[in-house]
């Protein structure tokens, strides 16, 4: 599925995810429609890299930044200091 950022954007208006999205993008559409719970179960289950990228993500928008050091680790990604929105649409846009 190819999507652009600012379509999958505009999909937060729905009431759930688009169909054809992975584990990392569903997590990251829950996350900005501010259902942290939803989302982490979602990066959990996606057990790769990319899954991880999001989960560390998901630690940091808790202020759990221990925690999210080590995701990123897993990861392969150094630790954001990024604003949190501006990491958002850098993960998004990444894995679009």
């Amino acid at each position: 599925m190819v999507m652009k950022i600012e379509d999958f954007e505009q999909s937060l208006a729905l009431d759930a995810p688009p169909d054809g999205l992975n584990l990392a993008l569903q997590a990251l559409w829950f996350e900005a429609k501010g259902d942290w719970h939803a989302a982490h179960e979602a990066a959990q289950a996606q057990d790769d890299e990319i899954g991880a990228w999001v989960h560390a993500y998901l630690h940091r928008v808790e202020g759990d930044e221990g925690n999210a050091g080590y995701w990123y680790r897993r990861a392969h990604k150094p630790h954001a200091t990024a604003d949190l929105k501006q990491e958002w649409r850098e993960i998004t846009a990444a894995l679009l």
